[in-house]
């Protein structure tokens, strides 16, 4: 249901100008027609009465009303819903991705970073109720979006994300710690981290065991997603042509490392090794149990101020019209 409010309230207190309009047109009434003597008016008594006697005030009224109108437009009318806070079931949630170059191999189609990014804009897009949050790391982490209820922005965001954003390597520990960061914080009853890599940490001064540690005091469950076929996988690499080849490489993921980390923070591993199987590891995440958390709708106001300047042109109008018309004969 939408209301209507005022920008600036404050230009109501130049309805004050009517009270100065009614004196003039009091006095005017009173003081500024001609009049004559006579000995007696009883001979108008019986005379019948034009409707221009009974509308005599009428142009006062619409003078009164037009400054009304004058005056509403100048205090900016907006319509505007209500805020409206109610409870709904969510958890606050951050995805931790690996955007190292060894997320280019095609054992995914068309690779294991956009075979990720789909996933996770999918996951995103069926819980409407969670605030979500993304971390990025390779070599270096950082925080690419702060948790938040707008889904649209962080899918686009999601969306945007590529390989060589960030310095080459694997800092799992880092990508991990940036993400209890942002959810430290966090008033929700669930915080939950979901951390997918598809190497082993070589990089970053945080351990991956420290950064799960911090987690679990921080009562932040982490669910780690290894992410890479079994056994080997075509990398691309640059040929001396300058384009680009494919070479098979080992796939090597810190399994026992992500377990651990799971283990700690009372969350679960899983392996993907292909873009269905990943599917399944965002299905089975999504069924994690949710907590209730305030959500706060908010609607932009839209400025009312034209029906008003109709109104203020109507009326106009109408008195010039009336002025120079039926009553212009008139004082």
């Amino acid at each position: 249901m939408s209301n209507i409010t005022f920008a600036n309230p404050g230009y109501f207190y130049l309805l004050l100008l009517i009270i100065p309009i009614l004196g003039a047109y009091y006095w005017k009434q009173r003081h500024g027609n001609a009049s004559i003597q006579m000995s007696s008016l009883g001979g108008f008594a019986k005379a019948p009465k034009s409707y221009k006697q009974y509308l005599r005030h009428i142009l006062l009224v619409l003078r009164i009303a037009l400054v009304a109108v004058l005056v509403i437009i100048l205090a900016r009318p907006q319509s505007s819903n209500n805020w409206q806070n109610q409870t709904t079931e969510g958890i606050d949630i951050v995805l931790a991705l690996d955007l190292s170059s060894s997320m280019l191999a095609c054992d995914f189609q068309p690779n294991r970073i956009e075979a990720a990014k789909n996933v996770a804009v999918e996951f995103v897009s069926g819980r409407p109720n969670d605030r979500i949050g993304l971390v990025v790391f390779s070599g270096e982490s950082f925080t690419q979006c702060p948790i938040t209820g707008d889904h649209a922005v962080l899918v686009n965001l999601i969306r945007d994300l590529k390989s060589g954003m960030i310095d080459d390597g694997t800092a799992i520990g880092m990508g991990l710690g940036t993400a209890v960061n942002r959810l430290k914080e966090s008033t929700a009853k669930s915080k939950v981290i979901i951390l997918l890599t598809d190497g082993v940490n070589n990089m970053g001064s945080l351990a991956p065991e420290t950064a799960a540690e911090i987690a679990q005091t921080f009562g932040i469950r982490v669910y780690t997603v290894g992410i890479g076929t079994m056994g080997y996988a075509k990398y691309p690499v640059p040929n001396m042509f300058g384009g680009m080849s494919f070479q098979d490489m080992k796939v090597e993921i810190d399994e026992q490392m992500l377990r651990k980390i799971a283990d700690k923070t009372n969350g679960k591993y899983f392996r993907a090794t292909g873009n269905k199987k990943l599917k399944q590891v965002y299905q089975e995440i999504d069924k994690l149990e949710k907590s209730k958390i305030s959500v706060q709708h908010i609607n932009n106001k839209k400025e009312e101020y034209f029906f008003w300047a109709v109104v203020a042109a109507f009326l106009l109008l109408l008195e010039v019209l009336l002025r120079n018309t039926i009553f212009r004969s008139l004082p």
